[in-house]
């Protein structure tokens, strides 16, 4: 049954981090790097603070390395999946911990944005979730990550900003004010 609204909202979402791996942030400037960390960790903080269940991918670790630790700090005691396939909806075991959340709503970040996050965007799309992609919250090499954005919108899949999707997720003024005092200042380049 295809999800019945198109806002994300915390009741109806699930997190799925691919690939936070320095492997696929190596060609990334230095700053850049620590800004997407950092915005993964605080939407991530934000979906505990919410209840919203969150999933972690690997690609090769032994290659591409461990979940940043950043991130890895935000997510303690969330499901970690070794990847092997592109789209996490091609690996049984990561689809069917997506269907166990319960949720009809599937927000991505990660890496990259025009192969793992956007075969995975795609798969999902096939197997009936909303799906969004947090583009601040992304990471290819120019021009790809662009490129990553165009196709997976072209497939049906919301873009979203960090700070449009915490609203989103906070959906009331009230809630809005209780997840700023709790997560404290946000990320660079991103009000809340």
């Amino acid at each position: 049954m295809p999800p019945s609204s198109r806002l994300f909202a915390a009741a109806t979402s699930c997190l799925i981090i691919i690939d936070v791996q320095h492997g696929f942030l190596a060609s990334a400037p230095p700053a850049a790097r620590d800004e997407i960390a950092a915005r993964i960790a605080w939407l991530a903080r934000a979906a505990r603070h919410l209840h919203i269940p969150t999933l972690v991918t690997l690609e090769e670790e032994a290659a591409n390395g461990p979940l940043l630790p950043a991130v890895a700090a935000a997510v303690a005691g969330a499901p970690v999946f070794d990847k092997w396939s592109f789209g996490l909806a091609g690996q049984n075991d990561i689809l069917t911990a997506v269907r166990a959340t319960g949720r009809s709503h599937c927000v991505l970040v990660g890496m990259e944005t025009d192969v793992c996050v956007a075969q995975s965007a795609l798969g999902l799309l096939d197997q009936g979730f909303a799906v969004a992609a947090v583009t601040d919250a992304c990471f290819s090499p120019p021009p790809f990550h662009a490129a990553g954005l165009d196709r997976m919108q072209a497939a049906g899949t919301a873009l979203l900003t960090s700070k449009a999707l915490l609203f989103e997720w906070a959906a009331t003024l009230p809630l809005h004010l209780r997840l700023k005092a709790e997560l404290g200042p946000p990320p660079p380049g991103v009000t809340f």
